[in-house]
């Protein structure tokens, strides 16, 4: 039961940054504008992304929700009936439940996700951070697949 209270309130101070940091990007920095954060390494662009990872899809709103609904839905019932299983897969499924409700909560509120990271020494396209906890997420249950894997051969 301990477990599950602490994912729990863990996804829900990951949603609260997330939404912190759009927050404050929107209050603070023009749309379109930027502003350096670690110069040469990162500044933060207030962006409205409408569409989906490098803005594809754009506007297509009912299929973010329907996607954004089913992964969140089998996420959750996947946590749940591993609740006690590898801390590489809690921690994986907790990010990506967390990304995917963060921007979920954007695009239902508003329209459009804030992204707001841009990364200065390469050409890359700019995300926020939910973003950052669905990669970060997704590389680990990938980790956790691998050794499983390794495992059980």
């Amino acid at each position: 039961m301990k477990r599950k209270v602490s994912i729990f309130i863990s996804i829900l101070l990951l949603i609260l940054m997330d939404q912190a940091v759009k927050g404050y990007v929107v209050k603070e920095i023009p749309l379109g504008g930027m502003r350096r954060f670690i110069p040469k390494v990162v500044s933060l662009t207030y962006l409205k992304n409408s569409g989906a990872a490098f803005s594809m899809l754009e506007n297509q709103q009912w299929f973010f929700t329907i996607i954004t609904l089913t992964a969140m839905g089998a996420a959750f019932v996947y946590l749940y009936r591993h609740i006690k299983g590898s801390l590489w897969l809690l921690l994986g499924l907790t990010l990506i439940i967390s990304g995917g409700i963060g921007n979920f909560i954007d695009r239902v509120r508003q329209g459009f996700v804030v992204d707001m990271f841009h990364l200065d020494f390469m050409n890359f396209a700019i995300f926020n951070v939910a973003d950052i906890y669905l990669t970060v997420g997704v590389g680990l249950l990938l980790i956790y697949i691998l050794r499983e894997e390794s495992h059980g051969s």
